[in-house]
């Protein structure tokens, strides 16, 4: 499972992360950061890290819990949270 964080669709809410421990608050910037993100190839602001089984349902959570939908999680290359 893998989980696309769009960094510059952050408006800062931090509700991911207190979904999951896999986000933090970057206070200067007023966004969250994808700890252990990686950015994606030719896309800028996109970052991207594979989630841990036994972190899945907490990923799925933040992803949900994000009011500007600026975080997804795939599953076998199938979104299956916006």
């Amino acid at each position: 499972m893998r989980i696309e964080y769009d960094r510059d669709t952050c408006i800062g809410m931090f509700q991911c992360v207190a979904e999951w421990d896999g986000f933090s608050e970057d206070q200067d910037a007023g966004k969250a950061v994808l700890e252990g993100g990686e950015e994606a190839e030719g896309e800028e602001d996109l970052f991207v890290r594979e989630i841990p089984e036994d972190e899945e349902l907490d990923a799925k959570f933040a992803a949900r819990a994000c009011p500007v939908d600026a975080i997804a999680v795939y599953d076998d290359g199938e979104q299956i949270i916006p």
